[in-house]
């Protein structure tokens, strides 16, 4: 009895997820926390706080998101891969 509750429970879940990817499909970036700048390594938060101020320096955009703060879902990404296996197997 519990195993067909466990796997209710499971599929759920699943289908939650899936409409979260399917009404939301970006969230934010783990990186930069949806920022969209990269996060300033060690040294360059003990060189800032010694000689230069945060305002007056200019932090780069985050490699992982590219600047946009986003980031596909991996749910996301897998539903864009079937369906691109989809299309190019009818040709």
């Amino acid at each position: 009895m519990s195993v067909v509750w466990f796997a209710g429970i499971a599929l759920l879940v699943a289908v939650g997820y899936a409409a979260a990817c399917y009404v939301r499909p970006f969230t934010a970036c783990h990186r930069c926390k949806g920022t969209g700048t990269a996060p300033p390594r060690l040294w360059d938060r003990l060189r800032r706080r010694i000689t230069h101020p945060r305002a007056l320096r200019g932090r780069p955009d985050c490699r992982r998101c590219t600047g946009t703060g986003l980031r596909l879902r991996i749910g996301r990404r897998a539903v864009n891969y079937v369906r691109r296996l989809r299309r190019h197997a009818g040709r």
